[in-house]
């Protein structure tokens, strides 16, 4: 079957161009050939020639995004949230800070678009693969399972209750960060009912946590 006509110009690519984005560059994105890219732009320029100085402005290399000591705990905050979870921040989490770590990543996705992201959060999003695409396959259960196997295990080789804070390995440290987060999720009423269900048949005590005057590193002794 052959490919539907798109009409002309197409108004996305008009969009990019005027950005800065080259021929070539909105080609690859869109997954069009360059010669119709060119024609649409070409249609276009023809009805506003002005397009054309749009583009070139825009080409011109803008600063990159300062750093900030905010923007470094933003990327902190970020990237922990990540490695516990598995996932990025939602702009719908009940959380203030979630949803508001949610808009600085998609500031920063914003800045990558235009090649003004500063190197500094360039380089610390790296730990996060495929953070500046817009749409993610939404693999959480699959993530939260993994967690629990990981704790279930961790648990059973005698181990404590893993902290979240003053961690002695960052095994620990992220498997601390994840029950801290469920423990949290729980006493808000928010965590899911078979999750639940699970942490209470495989992990008994998990919202209690260590025995009050434990030595960190002591073996955790479980009985049943």
């Amino acid at each position: 079957m052959p490919e539907q006509k798109r009409e002309a110009p197409h108004p996305e690519w008009v969009q990019m161009y005027r950005q800065g984005l080259t021929t070539t560059k909105i080609a690859a994105t869109m997954g069009a050939a360059q010669s119709t890219v060119r024609y649409h732009l070409a249609i276009a320029a023809a009805a506003e020639p002005f397009i054309r100085d749009d583009h070139r402005n825009a080409s011109r290399k803008a600063p990159a995004t300062r750093v900030t000591l905010a923007g470094l705990q933003n990327l902190h905050d970020t990237i922990a949230l990540y490695k516990a979870e598995g996932r990025l921040p939602s702009t719908k989490s009940p959380f203030t800070r979630e949803r508001a770590l949610a808009t600085w990543l998609l500031r920063r996705r914003q800045d990558h678009d235009q090649g003004t992201l500063s190197p500094t959060y360039s380089d610390g999003l790296k730990q996060i693969p495929g953070w500046e695409q817009r749409t993610r396959k939404d693999d959480d259960e699959k993530r939260w399972n993994q967690r629990l196997h990981e704790l279930t295990t961790y648990m059973a080789a005698g181990n404590d209750w893993p902290r979240h804070k003053k961690t002695g390995s960052e095994e620990e440290r992220l498997l601390g960060m994840w029950l801290h987060i469920q423990r949290m999720k729980y006493r808000r009423d928010e965590l899911d009912q078979n999750k639940k269900a699970q942490l209470n048949r495989l992990l008994p005590g998990w919202r209690d946590g260590r025995t009050r005057g434990r030595p960190p590193g002591s073996r955790n002794v479980r009985r049943g």
